[in-house]
């Protein structure tokens, strides 16, 4: 499928895309954002969770590699910004943890091959205006091309 393309002019249509992406997924869904540092992707990742019910605030911890929160579908928030060696992320076991719910993760590249290959890419980058974005959303495997479709409200390719 080709990547669709929104842009995005404040925080609160980045968190607005979050939550339409969070109400399409389901346990075992992955999700994982790549953008520079300011880009978006705690915001967009906020939206997710509004869109899975969570009543917790979803945030980046500077600690924790891992938060889970409670709603609908579990959601895993997986911030990998610290990592630098693949194998630490090998060691979290992010997909056998996150089984039951929805897995996030933001800093994908930081070991893209220990991470599923069938997930949903969102990239984040900064636009012309200071708080513009250009958000690029790219299904990997059958689930996520309907996902996508249904996202921005057009019927799936077959």
């Amino acid at each position: 499928m080709t990547p669709a393309v929104v842009v995005s002019r404040s925080a609160a249509q980045t968190r607005r895309l979050g939550e339409r992406i969070g109400r399409a997924l389901g346990p075992g869904d992955v999700v994982l954002l790549q953008g520079e540092l300011g880009a978006g992707k705690t915001v967009l990742a906020q939206g997710i969770g509004a869109g899975l019910n969570v009543e917790t605030p979803v945030k980046s911890s500077s600690f924790m590699l891992v938060n889970e929160y409670r709603g609908r579908v579990k959601l895993y928030h997986a911030d990998l910004f610290r990592l630098v060696d693949p194998q630490e992320v090998f060691d979290l076991a992010l997909e056998e943890t996150a089984s039951d719910g929805v897995l996030v993760v933001e800093w994908p590249e930081r070991a893209w091959d220990e991470l599923p290959p069938e997930h949903l890419l969102v990239r984040l980058d900064y636009g012309v205006a200071p708080s513009k974005r250009r958000i690029e959303l790219t299904a990997r495997g059958a689930r996520y091309e309907e996902m996508l479709a249904s996202v921005m409200g057009r019927a799936a390719a077959r």
